[in-house]
């Protein structure tokens, strides 16, 4: 009696296996991930800030963090 693997094998059939996918490259490198730290530590300043009830800072230095610095995280080569 066929194991339930070899069932499958069969019913798959012996057709060519699809085609590995080309190597994935990071698309980030050690430039882009400083950006992201700096941007996670102005955003988190910030948190801080908004949690001392601050109105003026807190509000720009998360604006600075989500708005500028992830972005230009993401863009740099």
């Amino acid at each position: 009696m066929p194991t339930p693997a070899e069932l499958r094998r069969q019913r798959r059939g012996t057709g060519q296996r699809p085609a590995e996918p080309p190597g994935v490259e990071i698309p980030f490198g050690k430039k882009n991930y400083i950006i992201f730290g700096l941007a996670a530590l102005v955003i988190l300043t910030g948190y801080l800030f908004l949690s001392k009830g601050s109105i003026t800072v807190a509000p720009i230095l998360l604006l600075l963090g989500y708005l500028v610095l992830i972005p230009i995280g993401i863009l740099t080569k």
